[in-house]
């Protein structure tokens, strides 16, 4: 869940500086918006001139002289303010969805360059409701919110100066309120912002709530959680509504105080401009023009309360969007090796060196941020071609030598070579570029079989594809299928077996033809059947390539070229199987007891079948 600090802070414009730098490419369409709403509010400025024109010159003489005239020009200001307003709605809208798709493109963009270990206390709802929600928010205010601001500006200093210039005195009177109003608007600003905040950190732990619990749905129909899962839910919704409400009430009190100050200044203007009437001071027409400006007057102001209370939603939203946007990655390519070798998304790879595949550990240390150290003094060399297995105790630092390997993690002492070079001499993609990686828990995507292999090498050519399925003995299985390679394996592979999706996760792998290659509990899930056609793939997979592989069963690594046995982030016993057995030591008695429950295992399915 998010577990983020909401801020306290009122309106931040350092927040709003890095939105418009955003907007920068579109400049000019934005102040083309604002331009037409400064013309629109100028244009709501001048009707009630006309409007006093017409009853001081055609109603109150009663004469029509001159009325065609004054229609004609009616007509044309009421057409270009028609035209004004079209074009606004068709550019602000165009507008909103380019700055949701320029904010949204950044911000994938950043996922792609975060570290690994930025995804490892941050749920996929939290991350999805500031690519949704949050920015959809965040470009309609700004299209539509402040766009509408602009037009509210010059609205009311159109109007505020006509009425001066009609009848200064009763043009102060009128306006006698407006202070009120900003006073108003200072008050519930904090208030309403910080309501906002809540309600947005809600929204994002709900998404996450929706996305944990649509996952694992097979986890909660076996556990029978549902009425459980659903208390909890409640709780998060309820958490929303109270929050929601609390922002609800405190802009349903804030818009009928300006209106309730609205209604005033217009009463204000009708008493004392009816007076000002009966003693000649002024006109019926400006007294007609002065009750229309008041009106005009506060509608941009009630307006204004809206976009100000929009505004605090939007702040909300840009924080969370921006936290995202300036997340710095934990791993990055100093500036020299961008320049002679680029960066992830532009790539120098003609100046890389080929990947040979010797490895070196020295002296590594790794400690996560919260000070825990998982790897001490590390120290190993692994040679071209070499495969290196890694068992131990859950928590023994395995999985995170490996990703210090892979370079997901960087040692926070000592240094990793890749043939001689360290790699934080090389971009982060040169030893990806030449990685394979398969998970214990293999993922696919939604797509066809063919199109999951070929996830993992787009020049791939059906022949490639085919013969990495061989190599890993996943082709008699596909062919068997009725549409073969063309059979689609359903969001997250859920219509293939876990074997299936291990072999597809494998040839996906090697049609990269890494020279580097990491297995993590591959053989973990998957039945003895499954496992040796497994076992077979890996012979196969890792023949030729520097490969590290940690594994649960241990009849998986009896092949391996040497056995590191790792506890505390240090290795205790190294050598191949035939040698750790003969030493009788951590690895012997691992072996035998899972020797002996295997066995156990068979001898009773025997029994009972």
């Amino acid at each position: 869940m998010d577990k983020e600090d909401i801020t306290k802070e009122r309106l931040n414009l350092s927040i709003w500086k890095d939105f418009f730098e955003i907007l920068r490419p579109y400049k000019i369409q934005f102040l083309k918006i604002v331009g037409m709403m400064v013309f629109v509010g100028a244009m709501d400025a001048i009707f009630p001139l006309l409007s006093k024109y017409a009853i001081d010159n055609f109603v109150e003489k009663s004469k029509l002289e001159g009325l065609l005239s004054f229609g004609l020009i009616f007509l044309i200001a009421a057409l270009t303010f028609s035209i004004s307003i079209y074009l606004f709605i068709a550019l602000a809208g165009k507008l909103e969805t380019q700055m949701a798709y320029d904010i949204r493109k950044l911000g994938f963009e950043k996922l792609q360059t975060l570290s690994l270990s930025y995804y490892d206390n941050k749920a996929v709802g939290w991350l999805m409701s500031r690519m949704t929600s949050d920015i959809q928010k965040l470009s309609e205010t700004i299209s539509w919110g402040l766009v509408d601001f602009s037009w509210g500006i010059t609205m009311m200093l159109g109007v505020t100066i006509a009425m001066l210039i009609l009848n200064w005195q009763l043009a102060l009177i009128t306006l006698i309120v407006v202070p009120f109003v900003a006073l108003i608007s200072i008050y519930f600003q904090k208030r309403i912002l910080n309501a906002q905040r809540v309600v947005r950190k809600n929204n994002s732990q709900i998404t996450a709530a929706f996305n944990e619990d649509i996952q694992g749905a097979k986890t909660t129909k076996t556990l029978v959680r549902e009425d459980i899962n659903l208390k909890e839910f409640s709780e998060l919704t309820s958490n929303m509504k109270k929050n929601a409400i609390k922002a609800t009430v405190l802009s349903s009190i804030y818009l009928p105080l300006v209106l309730l100050l609205g209604s005033i200044g217009t009463a204000l203007a009708i008493n004392f401009g009816g007076n000002y009437v009966i003693r000649d001071i002024i006109s019926y027409g400006t007294l007609v023009a002065f009750i229309s400006y008041t009106t005009q007057l506060f509608e941009p102001i009630r307006q204004m309360a809206v976009i100000f209370a929009e505004v605090q939603t939007a702040q909300a939203s840009a924080e969370r969007v921006f936290s995202l946007l300036k997340e710095e990655p934990e791993i990055i390519d100093s500036q020299e090796v961008i320049e002679k070798y680029g960066d992830i998304f532009n790539p120098k790879k003609e100046k890389w060196p080929e990947i040979i595949g010797d490895v070196e550990f020295r002296n590594v240390s790794f400690s996560y941020k919260d000070g825990e150290e998982i790897v001490r003094d590390f120290n190993l060399h692994v040679h071209p071609g070499e495969t290196i297995a890694l068992v131990g105790e859950t928590g023994a630092g395995k999985s995170t030598i490996v990703n210090l390997f892979c370079r997901f993690y960087e040692p926070t002492e000592g240094e990793i070579l890749i043939d001689g070079i360290n790699y934080k001499e090389m971009p982060q993609k040169w030893i990806h570029e030449s990685l394979g990686y398969v998970l214990q828990s293999p993922h696919l995507f939604s797509g066809s079989i063919r199109d999951n292999i070929r996830y993992g090498n787009l020049d791939a050519s059906d022949e490639d594809i085919i013969k990495a399925c061989k190599l890993v003995n996943a082709h008699d299985f596909i062919m068997a299928m009725e549409k073969g390679y063309d059979t689609e394996v359903g969001e997250g592979g859920n219509l293939l077996s876990t074997g299936q999706k291990q072999l597809l996760s494998f040839a996906r792998a090697i049609v990269r033809n890494p020279r580097l290659f990491v297995l993590d509990e591959a053989t973990a899930s998957i039945d003895t059947e499954t496992e040796r056609i497994i076992q077979d793939a890996i012979q196969n997979v890792l023949e030729g390539r520097t490969s590290f592989v940690i594994a649960h069963r241990l009849s998986t690594i009896k092949n391996a070229d040497r056995i590191l046995v790792i506890k505390d982030g240090r290795i205790i016993e190294a050598g191949n199987h035939r040698e750790l057995i003969l030493s009788k030591g951590y690895y012997y008695d691992l072996y035998k007891n899972q020797f002996i429950r295997e066995e156990s295992k068979i001898i009773t399915n025997q029994v009972f079948n």
